[in-house]
């Protein structure tokens, strides 16, 4: 990978790039098929011990369409930490990663799977949990796991 052309806008810690995955309510992914490119934002739960993303979709529609003819993902995590007045600059966290998606299919994976999510997610995990964690639904929804092979970070806090 090339390297940071600022390196003082660089986060050299990679606890604290995996942070930013970790606190972060969303990513945007993007990927391509066939030279024509595809963003997304999406949901997601950061897995340190296993350094994946995991994300949860329906079963068809373009996400799907473009991950089952390439799997490879560019994604991004931001801390938005607001526009500087006056000085023409945004302050910011980002947490910038490659990996590739896979779809899981196990059962009690894709429980296990959504309770990290959930955890990770809501204020109120066990009700959530107790809700929405039905066999129906479990069966149902698509999970995605980037596995990450790259990662990077990036700030401005002035």
């Amino acid at each position: 990978m090339t390297e940071l052309r600022r390196k003082e806008k660089e986060i050299s810690n990679l606890n604290e790039i995996k942070e930013i995955l970790k606190s972060t309510k969303y990513v945007t992914l993007a990927m391509a098929k066939a030279n024509t490119p595809y963003l997304v934002t999406i949901s997601h739960a950061y897995d340190n011990d296993n350094n994946c993303i995991y994300f949860h979709c329906a079963s068809e529609g373009k996400k799907i369409d473009y991950l089952n003819e390439n799997n490879i993902v560019w994604g991004q995590a931001i801390h938005d930490l607001g526009y500087h007045e006056g000085k023409c600059n945004h302050i910011f966290k980002t947490a910038q990663f490659r990996g590739y998606v896979n779809f899981v299919e196990n059962y009690d994976e894709k429980k296990k799977i959504l309770t990290i999510m959930i955890n990770q997610l809501e204020n109120n995990p066990k009700m959530v949990i107790q809700k929405q964690l039905k066999e129906s639904s479990i069966k149902r929804v698509t999970i995605g796991r980037i596995d990450i092979d790259y990662l990077s970070g990036k700030m401005n806090l002035k």
